[in-house]
């Protein structure tokens, strides 16, 4: 049997981490891997996070397990925290948002077979590969405009006008991964009138609550779709907010319909995929948002992590305009979140590595969160020269 298997398809960021690992620069810079960087180049561990681990360790008197959904207060304080305020939402605890994802396109799968699933272009691509493997199908809408390195807003609401009646269309709920570029309030209100008018059902991936405008002003756009959809599906990522990747805590929302019935098929799907969710991390998370000390700190830390990644954006910005002598990257300093897509050529981004160590994805994605004051006018250096 097993030697019928093919090779798969390697994760091209993957790769990239190995052959970054495999370099011996001391000054090289990696700016693939998607996770949140201090100044020192470390993912630290947020004081809230290690003052709740603290406590845990005190008063946890069990392993056993939670339930198919996790634990209903983690869930409550995750709707909370996106929503505003409680609401009627059927509620599962997952693997991380990877695994909130996997589970609300097995949902749609479950409930609507023939759905489309229409995604931006361009997306994580581990969307479109988990789509695939699950043989959904799947339509793309434009989102970029790589000439001007903003949001295609015209390209976006034209394609959404094609939308079939029960299909699905994914959202960003802010800091878009690849790119950076978001929709501003006006065009985030016409995307959800046309999803109301063609009857399509929004699926938000809300990976980085609090590091574009602030938590409340992230989680604005997914609050107007629930007000104004009859059905929402929401999957939220705890790994960068609360910086604990290796934990895997993530949720995924369904609104609408009825709830016991939905409840039901979350748990359902939970036990056919890994049983019972991973509580660790979960329960960290709802330790932090239930207690006003540690909420306090967290948010306080998370908004430094923000103005940080802010002002990264604006130095390179600055940078690149005064290394290039032109406005041709001041799109970077309007991106929100880690990433922003910088319009270079694949051979560009090789010759990037190759002569200066600079690590990006093909595309020229770029983590901002993988720069510091050092390494900006290095980078806009580096790419003043490959243009």
């Amino acid at each position: 049997m097993l030697d019928r298997l093919k090779p798969q398809a390697q994760d091209q960021i993957l790769i990239l981490i190995q052959i970054f690992r495999d370099d011996p620069r001391c000054n090289k810079i990696d700016l693939g891997v998607g996770v949140y960087k201090d100044a020192s180049g470390l993912t630290p561990v947020m004081r809230a996070v290690r003052a709740a681990e603290r406590q845990l360790w005190e008063v946890e008197v069990t392993k056993t397990y939670t339930g198919l959904a996790g634990d209903p207060a983690f869930s409550a304080a995750m709707v909370r925290l996106i929503l505003g305020g409680d609401a009627p939402a059927a509620a599962i605890a997952t693997p991380g948002g990877t695994g909130a994802i996997r589970q609300g396109f097995e949902l749609i799968r479950l409930a609507a077979p023939g759905a489309a699933v229409w995604l931006p272009e361009p997306t994580w691509p581990n969307h479109a590969s988990i789509l695939a493997y699950l043989g959904m199908r799947t339509a793309t809408y434009r989102y970029f405009d790589a000439a001007t390195g903003d949001l295609d807003a015209d390209g976006l609401l034209s394609d959404l006008g094609r939308v079939a009646q029960g299909d699905v269309v994914l959202l960003h709920g802010c800091c878009h991964n690849p790119t950076g570029a978001d929709p501003t309030a006006a065009v985030w209100r016409e995307i959800a009138r046309m999803l109301v008018a063609r009857g399509a059902i929004p699926f938000i991936d809300l990976a980085y609550q609090g590091f574009g405008d602030g938590l409340e002003a992230d989680a604005a756009a997914t609050r107007m779709l629930v007000r104004l959809c009859p059905e929402v599906l929401i999957a939220a990522s705890c790994s960068k907010t609360f910086g604990i990747y290796r934990e895997r805590a993530g949720v995924l929302l369904a609104i609408g319909g009825d709830r016991a019935v939905t409840q039901g098929n979350l748990s359902f799907l939970n036990r056919q995929n890994y049983s019972f969710p991973p509580d660790h991390g979960a329960r960290l998370v709802t330790m932090i948002l239930e207690d006003a000390v540690l909420r306090a700190d967290w948010q306080a830390e998370l908004e430094a992590v923000r103005r940080n990644l802010l002002a990264l954006r604006h130095g390179l910005a600055q940078a690149l305009r005064q290394a290039t002598n032109s406005d041709r990257f001041d799109f970077v300093g309007g991106h929100r979140g880690m990433f922003s897509r910088l319009g270079l050529t694949e051979a560009q981004v090789h010759v990037l590595r190759e002569r200066h160590g600079i690590y990006m994805v093909g595309d020229s994605r770029i983590n901002i969160a993988g720069l510091n004051t050092a390494t900006v006018p290095v980078l806009a250096a580096a790419i003043a020269q490959v243009l």
